[in-house]
């Protein structure tokens, strides 16, 4: 599950240094993107692996497959195949064995009545609702959940940091999203009940972004992968009460081959930061660079490949 940074970071010089050494020919293993385990490999069973119909779910699907590839498996991609409806059966299945997901938007498509919402309570809570067969493996610090995003001149001025410091501005604030987020647990009634911050709603569906920048509203509900949060002078608030659902970056797999797979997706995900995602849209969205390409340069970054 979630390592700090500090590991993460320990983790991926132990990658480039046992690397380095089969480089050599001075040892052989030890690195999980260097070998493949057990016999799913070039010479056994083709790992498929899939995304959503979405740039940034593209990307990491992208990247799960060309790190399995450099550890010697075959890959079979099947990419931009729509929405879970469409390929949740799929999966289910085992027709796809490999797919990135988000936790908390997946456990609410397994399961509407579960009530967890920190990054580990929905990670547990997903690994009881999967359908028999799938595996969860480790989830990314990466996410793309929804927030409380203020302009980071805002923020300076009135000393915010966290959600619960909206309660000090002088007059409510008026918080920007798609229609259905009044509704959220996490909506203006749950600032309410969680922070004891009033704020007032305005349904600014896709120009939310734009009405922030303009100033029509002082609070947006930007998701945290977002291009903006490197491009734009925005923040988003800290939420200490875990009010807001986490929805992390997860590997689902067929349980079939989980155990082979683990090492090398696990050690993708110990390394996919959250700003390393919005960089990732970024480079999709902003420099026009292809999946394949974006994969790479992240993986070589890493350390990884």
């Amino acid at each position: 599950m979630f390592t700090s940074r500090k590991t993460r970071t320990a983790l991926a010089a132990g990658v480039v240094l046992i690397a380095g050494i089969a480089l050599t020919g001075c040892g052989t293993g030890g690195n999980p993107l260097d070998e493949p385990t057990d016999d799913t490999s070039a010479d056994g069973d083709t790992i498929v692996v899939g995304s959503q119909a979405y740039y940034s779910n593209e990307i990491v699907a992208e990247i799960y497959a060309q790190a399995l590839e450099n550890a010697g498996f075959a890959v079979d991609r099947q990419f931009n195949i729509g929405q879970r409806d469409a390929y949740m059966p799929e999966i289910e299945s085992g027709r796809i064995m490999l797919f990135p997901e988000y936790t908390g938007n997946l456990l609410e498509y397994l399961d509407d009545s579960a009530t967890a919402t920190s990054a580990e309570d929905v990670y547990a809570a997903l690994q009881q609702a999967l359908p028999e067969g799938l595996t969860a493996l480790d989830y990314a610090e990466a996410s793309d959940q929804d927030t409380y995003t203020v302009l980071t001149s805002f923020a300076e001025e009135n000393d915010l940091t966290t959600i619960a410091d909206l309660a000090n501005l002088s007059e409510p604030a008026t918080i920007g999203a798609a229609p259905e987020f009044e509704q959220r647990p996490y909506g203006p009634t749950g600032a309410k009940d969680v922070y004891g911050v009033d704020v007032t709603f305005s349904a600014t569906g896709p120009g939310t972004l734009d009405a922030l920048l303009a100033g029509e509203i002082q609070v947006a509900d930007i998701y945290t992968a977002d291009p903006a949060f490197q491009t734009e002078d925005i923040v988003a608030l800290e939420d200490p009460e875990s009010m807001i659902l986490a929805s992390n970056v997860v590997p689902i797999a067929s349980a079939d081959v989980a155990d082979a797979i683990s090492e090398v997706i696990n050690a993708v995900s110990a390394e996919l930061g959250a700003d390393d995602l919005v960089a990732l849209n970024v480079q999709s969205t902003v420099d026009q660079m292809s999946s394949p390409e974006i994969a790479t340069q992240w993986l070589q970054e890493a350390g990884l490949i």
